[in-house]
Formats: structure tokens, sequence, C-alpha cells
């Protein structure tokens, strides 16, 4: 079986450390906890990963954040992969730094990388894991705060957390959505 693991964030170095990026950050360290490397291919950068049975196809979008979902679709059809096989990685403000939590569906609660995915899709019923990145700003400034680096005590957090993230992706590809829920999002 196929999965797509689908990490949003925006491409450039100026982006590579910011909050907004947690999904590439994921992807990044499972890539480099499995061996393998990004290729620059169509609407992303890919990098093929196998877990035990399972085939995990993992997309950085190459369209920056807010047209993800254009790449979403293209892997999604190019790999003939089934929406119930689809798991979005995306940073959240209304979960507390390094939170980690897994929804089988729902709204884009304002996220406009998940806001596209769910028009060009036209659902909203995929799998995402929302990586808390705390809302630690003043009012109005939420578009800075996401787009700043992680501050020097997010950066020494996020080695485990990025693992545990990679775990949650392992067990969702082998034990499904719902298990995977019940083990990882009491904490």
């Amino acid at each position: 079986m196929k999965f797509l693991i689908a990490g949003l964030g925006n491409i450039g170095p100026e982006y590579r450390e910011t909050r907004h990026n947690a999904g590439f950050k994921i992807l990044d360290a499972f890539a480099e906890a499995s061996n393998v490397v990004f290729e620059d291919h169509r609407y992303g950068f890919t990098a093929e990963v196998r877990v035990k049975n399972q085939t995990l196809l993992l997309l950085k979008p190459s369209t920056f954040m807010n047209l993800s979902g254009i790449a979403v679709r293209y892997w999604l059809r190019k790999e003939k992969i089934e929406l119930k096989n689809l798991l979005v990685l995306v940073d959240d403000i209304s979960l507390p730094f390094g939170k980690l939590r897994l929804k089988p569906s729902g709204s884009n609660a304002g996220h406009n990388g998940l806001g596209n995915i769910q028009d060009v899709l036209g659902t909203q019923n995929y799998a995402r894991l929302r990586f808390g990145i705390g809302n630690n700003f003043r009012h109005g400034a939420q578009v800075q705060f996401v787009l700043d680096n992680w501050t020097a005590d997010e950066a020494a957090a996020l080695p485990e957390r990025l693992d545990t993230a990679v775990e949650i992706i392992k067990s969702f590809a082998l034990a499904g959505v719902e298990l995977t829920m019940t083990q990882f999002n009491k904490n």
C-alpha cells in the first residue's frame, strides 16, 4: 500500500527554520532517519521510504504554503494514492509548542495551506498531524510569529518532538489513524 505524507512549508532558505515550516522540518527528520534524500520533481521535493510493507511518499510542496493543494492533488493522482492514505503535516498556533495532535479530518482552522488543500481536493476528509507552535505573540503579530525562526529553547526541544512525529507517521501507515490517535494523542 502507498501513502502520501505531505509536509507543509515554504521553500527557500529564508523560511527553513521558521515555525511555519514545521511540516518540512518533520519530513526532513524522517528522511534523515531513513537515509533518503529529497529529489526535485514537479510541484515538490519527494523522497520514498519503506516502512515494513508500506511505501511512503514524502512530499514537500514547492508551490508555497498557500497553494499546497496543487501539489497534493498532483501526487495523489500521479501515484494513484487513495485519500484515506494522505497525511498532511502542519504547524498549529492553537496548540502549545511541541504538542502533536493527529486528526482523521476536520476544518482548516484558519490555516491557509490546509484551506487550499481542502479547496483543491473538495473535501476536508483527510488526516492531518498538527505540530503545536504556540501562540506567544501580541495581537496582530501572528504572521510575523509564524514566520519567525524557532527560539533557542524551541530549537533545543525540537529533536525529541520531531522524533515523536516520525513515529506517529510510521504508526499511521502501519496501524491506521484511529489506533495511532489512541496511542499518541494523550501526550
